[in-house]
């Protein structure tokens, strides 16, 4: 199976196809509205400001699987995200991106990279404390705490895997290779 072959659902629940971004380059991410990380949304949106018309892509998929760190409805998140960092990027419904109900896409980049990408001593020792606190990180392929960001090329294969630690700026050579 390709990336493109999934559905996701938007905020209102409706289905919408991956294969709706086929072409663009993507950077794919599980969020929380009330996490360490969250300032991360700046990043996040600077690099779609800067890259969106040359073919970039964000998909924002909030999650509250880590410390119950994305509390409210899909709306609200929403709405916190836009008031708070004037998101712009593609906001997804609420999912699970560990066990169970983890949706399909989710287990497709796991699959297609197991570890993520970790810069530094310092943030791979952070690492190490959040998969200790983390209930859902049962196997060594799954996503350890909010915003672990994958990013795909334009043919659809998945080419980096990376940290909550690694910064989204950090990511803007390698974005800047693909588009």
């Amino acid at each position: 199976m390709s990336i493109y072959d999934y559905k996701v659902k938007n905020r209102s629940g409706e289905d919408v196809s991956l294969n709706d971004f086929k072409g663009k380059v993507l950077i794919i991410v599980n969020t929380a509205t009330g996490c360490g990380f969250t300032p991360q949304y700046e990043g996040l949106e600077k690099l779609y400001k800067e890259y969106h018309d040359r073919g970039l892509e964000i998909l924002d998929f909030p999650c509250n699987q880590f410390g119950n760190q994305a509390p409210g409805t899909d709306d609200e998140i929403h709405e916190f995200c836009a008031l708070k960092y004037d998101t712009t990027f593609d906001q997804f419904s609420k999912v699970d991106v560990n066990g169970e109900n983890e949706i399909p896409l989710y287990t497709f980049l796991k699959d297609a990279i197991a570890d993520d990408t970790i810069d530094g001593m310092e943030n791979k020792m952070a690492m190490k404390a959040v998969e200790k606190i983390s209930k859902t990180a049962k196997d060594k392929k799954d996503i350890k705490w909010n915003f672990t960001k994958f990013l795909i090329d334009r043919e659809g294969n998945v080419v980096g895997r990376y940290s909550p630690t690694y910064k989204p700026e950090d990511m803007e050579e390698k974005v800047k290779e693909l588009i």
